[in-house]
């Protein structure tokens, strides 16, 4: 495939759509390896990842389902299966995390567009290798340090699941990018 066809055909494909196909390391690998190739201001490479599989995914979907429990103003059942069940489907999670520059020399935002080209440089690859990906951004990011031991200076931004999947992805065309778009000449 070529680089555009790639882009195309990049989707979110969700836990519940993954099969029980086993991620090779090695595809693991390539795909954090795509990763570390994102662009970076002062090449300060804030993107920090935490490899799930396994007992440990499992315990990152009850961590949050029960942190959910806890903090949730409205509990639903239906919600605190979904999330426990959502690590269980996928073969792999992979928490991403930015680690900031402790002197800060640049800002917030610019370690964040960092990280999330690391991420679209993962699910571009994890795209080729037709592995289905989902990144997963909800509040209960904000109790990832209960669950793993951050550095001074680095928070989590989300979840990346991964799975091999059976049906076609969704189809998507995208508004025109004339409609997005103003020449100045």
């Amino acid at each position: 495939m070529n680089l555009f066809e790639i882009i195309k055909s990049r989707r979110s494909i969700m836990p519940n759509q993954y099969n029980d196909k086993i991620i090779s390391k090695d595809n693991i690998k390539k795909i954090l390896n795509a990763a570390n190739w994102a662009p970076t201001h002062k090449r300060t490479e804030p993107w920090r990842f935490k490899v799930l599989t396994g007992k440990k995914k499992e315990e990152l979907g009850l961590f949050l389902a029960n942190k959910f429990k806890s903090t949730a103003s409205s509990f639903s059942e239906f919600k605190f299966e979904k999330i426990k069940n959502n690590a269980n489907k996928a073969n792999v999670i992979i928490a991403i995390c930015m680690q900031r520059d402790v002197k800060q020399t640049l800002p917030e935002w610019e370690e964040i567009a960092a990280v999330a080209m690391s991420v679209q440089n993962m699910w571009l690859m994890a795209t080729e290798l037709e592995i289905g990906a989902y990144w997963s951004s909800p509040n209960l990011i904000l109790h990832a340090n209960e669950f793993f031991d951050l550095e001074e200076n680095e928070t989590c931004l989300g979840f990346f699941y991964m799975g091999h999947y059976d049906m076609a992805p969704p189809e998507r065309e995208p508004g025109g990018i004339e409609e997005k778009t103003t020449w100045l000449e």
